[in-house]
């Protein structure tokens, strides 16, 4: 490779104008920090198109000094090549010892821009320069620096960072493999091939597009045939009904019409002739008529003198029957005057009276209490069945105030029918606790309040009524709340003090709890002190237990009531017995008096008693023989009377129905003439093709009849109403296609489908033949660092990398080195058993072994204060390894170090801060060493 005799920068950084001769093997750059020494190796990274150090570019440098151009120019040797060839020089075409590289940066458009030039021998920067040289864009000169030796992987270590040239040694085994990838391109290749990775995956995933585009466009082209499937039926079935409709039907018709008209006309012949035997039936009747009138009329006569010796007789008889009737209710009184004379003579009629009062006194009461009585089982079985229906019944005051309520048009609930107790064993406590409140009265809404009240006011109801409710909260554990379930919003203090009350199972597990606390039976703990505050069962008034206690109680009192009311019912019944019988008693003796005062009357009775009803029974055998003889003529003429009308009914529905036939004959006569109307009419509308017997029978067969094609069309002209057809025109031809699209398609996907997966094989081929290129670059690394070992002294091993063709492997490989100073031991890079001067070595070493070519000798590098950190002897030794190697070192360092660090070097250019108020930087010094003619035994390294 070249190496670099002089460079010179124009408006470069501070400096207006400097030229730096670089013509030695070891150049070392000293000045203070600041002072230039990294601007001045920017300028040669400038110089080669290489990237600055750290963040700066050469954008910068430029812009500091205010000038529109500057300018690098450095002098190169131009050696022959060893092997010859096609080039044999480093820069050919061009042939002399040196040549000129230029670099002008200009700014155009408000931007910097750098071109670049070769030039033949030592060509000076003048005026007309510019205008001689033949310019290069950066791709172009890099292009033609790599043919002069200057390859990517000594650019990648020329443009390593400030203080990375001695920090090699810290770089993990990943790091430093990866740094030897790609100072010797392998890295790039390596990325190329993960890129190529990157594009396969990109293919398979534009073919899994494809393949989602492909299953779409089959989802449409499935979509379109249904589509296309029902623009064909939607064809089908409309082109079917206008057949129907203009051809089988009026065919159709023409049949059923000639049908018909046949089957009419034998009608109408068995109707005619019916006609004429009903007209000889009707003559018979009419002389049956006649002969049935006469005949009764000749017996109205004997029973119109029937009906008159009947009425005399019965008048007769109702005389003697009633005088008789009479006679025999005197002959009864008597009878029992006589009995209750009889009877009660001589009793007590005083203390019978008295004890007549105490019954009917004792009736009274017993006649209340059976009332009461009565009311009570009513009131409970009106209450057992609202239990048993679910409503429990409140008392009078509370059904008042809701009727009220109700009236009022105020919607509203009772505590007990939104509360349910979980838990039957704590009935007793939960009932005793809300027992205040279980005639509360809860507002559905809250705008209610105010009538609400003044209902309340009105009717002194002395339980709550509130409107402000809210749903329960969360339940304390032991709580009351806990096991009650409120079916609704309830108000917020009583779900406080329920919530606030601790279920206790004694009195001795209460007092240790601090808060108010109630026991299963009812005795409770709150701030006031403790007390027992239980209900009877009968009170029960809150969720399904009091319902079914209530139940049992009103069971049971209906069942005690029951038996009480037959009791005292059988002794009314008693009573009342006792009070006739006293009764009966004091009325015989009034019965005396009577029986004395109507002796005669008596008497007279029971003497004209048997000839009356005597008379009665003769007279009643005579009225019977003439009821007889009446209602013997009533039948006989009734029978005769019934006959004539039967056969007058007879004789008028024959004749209703020849009129009603003959009228039908008529009718039959008219739909016939029309019938023949109606087929011409037809025949004509009808091609004759359609009106071929054949044709006609095979239509028949097939429809049956115009109503059913009818209905066959109604069906088929809802279908095609009511259902959603295609009616696109276009809809097969789209889907046509559609499926020559889907088949393009797949066709395309699976042509893409083998180029990816050849793409892959072949991708994959090529990375597994490469990675013996990269069992190369690693083998030919190791022998360079090894023989630069040795030229220092130094053992030297590198341990092969696992590499394979694989993501994983080549991901995680590493490349390790160990190190053997003075024969103490291997180490290796970076564990801190090595001290400064050898971890200096060990970065040297493994830098100077990245640009090692022996296909291209010579050549430069550049390193950022390598002997920062050593010390005497190290700085010696350094120097001497550098010195041992054939190659040209630009090196800088600080003022503050060694005077050792001079000694490898042959010239030594000294940087000057700008002094505050001047312009531009001071010049670079110079200071050349004396040197010896060199030793021919001197190991030399081609670089």
């Amino acid at each position: 490779m070249f190496q670099i005799k002089t460079l010179e920068m124009v408006h470069w950084d501070f400096w207006q104008r400097i030229s730096v001769p670089l013509d030695a093997q070891i150049v070392t750059v000293v000045g203070p920090n600041g002072s230039g020494k990294t601007t001045l190796l920017d300028a040669l990274r400038t110089m080669l198109a290489l990237k600055c150090s750290g963040r700066r570019d050469y954008k910068r440098y430029v812009r500091n000094n205010k000038e529109n151009i500057a300018w690098l120019r450095a002098v190169v040797s131009n050696p022959r090549r060893s092997g010859g060839g096609f080039f044999p020089y480093l820069f050919f075409p061009l042939a002399s010892e040196t040549v000129t590289l230029f670099c002008r940066i200009k700014k155009q458009g408000g931007d910097w821009v750098r071109q670049y030039a070769i030039a033949e021998g030592d060509a000076q920067l003048d005026g007309t320069t510019e205008n001689h040289l033949q310019w290069l864009g950066v791709g172009d000169y890099r292009r033609r620096l790599e043919q002069a030796g200057l390859t990517p992987a000594i650019a990648e270590v020329l443009a390593l960072e400030q203080g990375d040239t001695d920090k090699l040694c810290e770089y993990s085994p990943k790091t430093l493999l990866d740094l030897v990838f790609q100072v010797f391109g392998d890295k790039e290749v390596l990325d190329h091939y993960q890129e190529a990775k990157v594009r396969l995956r990109e293919a398979e995933g534009e073919l899994d597009k494809m393949n989602q585009q492909l299953s779409q466009l089959g989802l449409d082209v499935e979509r379109f045939r249904m589509r296309a499937s029902s623009y064909l039926e939607w064809c089908s079935l409309g082109t079917d009904t206008q057949r129907l409709e203009q051809e089988v039907i009026p065919a159709l018709q023409v049949a059923e019409a000639n049908e018909n008209l046949r089957h009419y006309l034998m009608q109408f012949k068995q109707n005619r002739r019916s006609f004429w035997h009903r007209r000889g039936d009707l003559a018979q009747l009419e002389k049956q008529l006649a002969v049935a009138r006469l005949a009764a009329q000749q017996t109205l006569q004997g029973e119109s003198q029937s009906k008159a010796d009947y009425d005399l007789q019965f008048q007769a008889f109702q005389a003697v029957r009633d005088a008789a009737r009479d006679t025999e209710k005197l002959i009864k009184e008597g009878e029992r005057l006589r009995e209750l004379a009889e009877r009660e003579h001589g009793a007590d009629a005083v203390g019978l009276n008295d004890r007549l009062g105490e019954l009917k006194q004792q009736e009274g009461d017993l006649k209340i209490w059976l009332k009461n009585a009565k009311e009570e089982r009513q009131q409970l079985s009106e209450a057992q069945f609202a239990l048993q229906a679910g409503k429990a019944p409140s008392p009078e005051f509370v059904r008042q105030m809701r009727s009220s309520l109700d009236a009022a048009g105020i919607p509203h609930q009772l505590l007990t029918e939104i509360c349910e107790v979980k838990d039957n064993t704590w009935q007793d406590a939960v009932e005793a606790l809300l027992a205040p409140s279980k005639h509360l009265i809860l507002l559905q809404r809250e705008s209610d309040k105010q009538r609400a009240w003044e209902v309340g006011e009105r009717l002194r109801y002395r339980s709550f009524i509130v409107s402000e409710r809210e749903p329960a909260p969360r339940a304390t554990l032991g709580s009351i709340l806990e096991i009650l379930d409120f079916k609704a919003p309830v108000p917020a203090w009583l779900a406080r003090q329920l919530n606030g009350i601790q279920r206790v199972k004694s009195v001795e597990a209460g007092a240790r709890i601090n808060g108010d606390w109630i026991t299963r039976e009812g005795y409770l703990r709150e701030r006031r002190g403790a007390r027992f505050i239980g209900v009877d069962t009968r009170d029960y008034a809150f969720g399904e237990a009091a319902r079914h206690s209530r139940l049992a109680d009103i069971a049971l009192r209906l069942k005690a009531l029951n038996e009480e009311i037959l009791n005292k019912e059988a002794d009314l019944n008693s009573l009342m017995r006792d009070i006739a019988a006293i009764t009966q008693q004091l009325m015989g003796m009034q019965a005396v008096v009577q029986l004395a005062s109507r002796q005669a009357e008596l008497a007279a009775a029971a003497a004209r008693y048997p000839e009356e009803q005597a008379a009665v029974q003769r007279l009643g055998a005579e009225l019977a023989a003439a009821q007889a003889a009446l209602e013997s003529s009533r039948e006989g003429r009734a029978d005769l009377r019934l006959g004539a009308q039967k056969i007058e009914i007879e004789r008028d529905q024959l004749q209703r129905a020849i009129d009603e036939m003959q009228a039908q004959l008529q009718r039959q006569r008219n739909e016939i003439s029309r019938q023949l109307t109606s087929i011409r009419t037809l025949r004509e509308q009808v091609p004759s093709v359609w009106l071929m017997p054949a044709t006609l029978r095979q239509l028949k067969e097939d429809y049956n009849s115009v109503a059913e094609v009818r209905h066959m069309m109604l069906r088929q002209t809802e279908q095609l109403s009511q259902a959603h057809w295609e009616k696109d025109e276009t809809i097969v031809q789209r889907r046509d296609k559609l499926v020559n699209d889907y088949k393009a398609l797949e066709g395309e996907s699976l042509g893409h489908r083998q180029e990816v997966d050849r793409t892959a094989q072949l991708t994959d081929e090529a990375r597994a033949a490469y990675i013996n290129k990269l069992r190369a670059t690693v083998r030919a690394y190791g022998r360079n660092v090894k023989g630069l070992g040795e030229l220092a002294g130094i053992d030297v091993e590198l341990d092969m990398p696992h590499l394979e063709n694989d993501d994983v492997v080549l991901a995680q490989a590493g490349l390790t080195a160990r190190f053997n100073f003075d024969q103490k031991g291997m180490m290796g890079l970076n564990d801190g058993e090595a001290s400064g001067g050898q971890q200096v070595m060990k970065s040297l070493i493994l830098l100077i072994g990245l640009m090692m070519d022996e296909s291209n000798p010579s050549g430069f590098v550049f390193i950022d204060e390598p002997f920062a950190h050593l010390d005497i002897f190290n700085i010696d030794r350094v120097g001497a390894f550098l010195k041992a190697t054939n190659a040209q070192y630009l090196i800088t360092t600080p003022l503050t170090h060694n005077t050792n660090v001079y000694g490898p070097s042959e010239l030594t250019l000294t940087t000057r801060k700008k002094r505050p108020g001047e312009t531009w930087a001071p010049l670079i010094m110079q200071t050349r060493r004396r040197t010896e003619p060199q030793d021919a035994s001197t190991l030399a390294i081609t670089i």
